[in-house]
């Protein structure tokens, strides 16, 4: 069960990923993250912001895939504690966002992320 739980949790942090790339191709999101203060397309800033979220999102999904013990990982324990860190963070600051539709969507999402990693951390 642990496996499939941190298979969630990789595919949940594939789709930002692919909402951050849409976000540096210019696609009209703005007020769905950063804050909102943006609308429409994201300025240099913002698209740069996008685009160094990518690693980090990456990271935060192996991290849970290793700490579920996916072959051919065997990342140290701590990245997924690390990770797990790094979603709590998403998660509240989703969540007090002066954006109505940044909180609407990804507070729940971001919600539901910590959830996936506080299992596979808590139980794997």
């Amino acid at each position: 069960m642990t496996a499939q739980i941190a298979h969630l949790y990789a595919t949940g942090c594939l789709a930002l990923v692919f909402f951050q790339v849409a976000l540096i191709a210019g696609a009209p999101l703005g007020a769905w993250t950063q804050g909102g203060r943006v609308e429409g397309r994201l300025d240099p800033k913002g698209r740069v912001m996008a685009a160094l979220s990518i690693p980090i999102l990456l990271f935060m999904a192996l991290a849970i895939l290793s700490a579920a013990g996916f072959p051919g990982l065997g990342w140290p324990r701590w990245t997924g504690w690390a990770a797990l860190a790094v979603s709590g963070l998403s998660c509240a600051v989703n969540w007090i966002t002066p954006s109505r539709p940044e909180r609407a969507l990804w507070g729940p999402v971001t919600t539901v992320m910590v959830a996936l990693a506080l299992y596979v951390m808590a139980v794997g």
